[in-house]
């Protein structure tokens, strides 16, 4: 199979310009989305089930590199981003990520895998429809702690191939952070998150034979060209979007997505 085989640039262009414009809209990575259905896509081309979803996982997780760089420049130039709390929790990061990475994700199952996934779907989606905020009762902690929080930020990203938002921004909140910050500052971790997670998914996967051309171990490099092209035009619009409509109330339909996706991984994990 060749990869410029129009039916798969095609569905990796629709993939990527969903999961960009839905990430501008409802602030949310698009790991949620882009796994499951680049699962799907790679499975239908003859990849093991198993492989298939880590695959899917690092694809997704390395576009984060490219799609957080655009989020973080407008946050940048708002004054939003709080580089003193993001430079504290990125050691951490990328020790979590690398060690996520490089080792856990490799010593897992497929199974597992798609049996986390899913639970972090779910986890994720409950969280929308309940839209409930911890309340701030601490200040920031120091190097130290910061340090350990990034490093479990960092960790459990690598494993479902998200961007940490669903960490973070409740640990931020939790720490006396304003919100604008906590989102802005939120978007500036996702890049060291993508960073040391990707280096962990190459090294760990190193030695595998491709299973489709152009891929490296567990990334597959071609997909992740067209999914972040795509998804880095049509972020912007999603972001102008959600200024114009109610996106609490859209939440709430993308959470019974989510669910609907969280159960059709969950069912490729019970038949591997």
């Amino acid at each position: 199979m060749s990869f410029l085989e129009p039916t798969l640039v095609a569905e990796l262009l629709l993939l990527g310009a969903c999961t960009g414009f839905l990430a501008g809209l409802l602030g949310i990575g698009g790991g949620m989305l882009m796994v499951p259905f680049l699962t799907l896509i790679f499975s239908n081309r003859g990849v093991a089930p198993g492989l298939a979803v880590k695959m899917a996982i690092a694809t997704s997780m390395a576009t984060i590199l490219f799609t957080s760089i655009a989020s973080v420049r407008a946050h940048h130039k708002r004054g939003a981003v709080r580089w003193d709390l993001a430079a504290k929790l990125a050691p951490g990061i990328l020790v979590g990520g690398l060690l996520s990475g490089a080792g856990v994700f490799s010593l897992l199952k497929g199974t597992a895998m798609s049996l986390l996934f899913a639970s972090f779907v779910g986890f994720s989606a409950v969280q929308m429809l309940i839209d409930r905020k911890p309340k701030p009762s601490r200040q920031f902690p120091g190097p130290l702690g910061a340090g350990a929080a990034g490093g479990v930020i960092g960790f459990v990203s690598g494993l479902v191939g998200a961007g940490g938002a669903f960490v973070s921004v409740p640990f931020m909140t939790w720490c006396n952070v304003a919100m604008p910050n906590v989102v802005a500052t939120s978007a500036a971790l996702g890049f060291p998150i993508a960073l040391a997670s990707t280096v962990g998914y190459v090294i760990a996967g190193w030695g595998l034979p491709p299973a489709l051309p152009g891929s490296v171990g567990y990334l597959m490099l071609p997909a992740l060209a067209v999914i972040a092209t795509a998804s880095m035009v049509t972020a912007p619009f999603g972001a102008r979007t959600a200024h114009a409509i109610d996106v609490k109330k859209l939440k709430k339909v993308f959470a019974v997505l989510l669910f609907g996706l969280g159960g059709y991984m969950a069912w490729r994990g019970l038949i591997a």
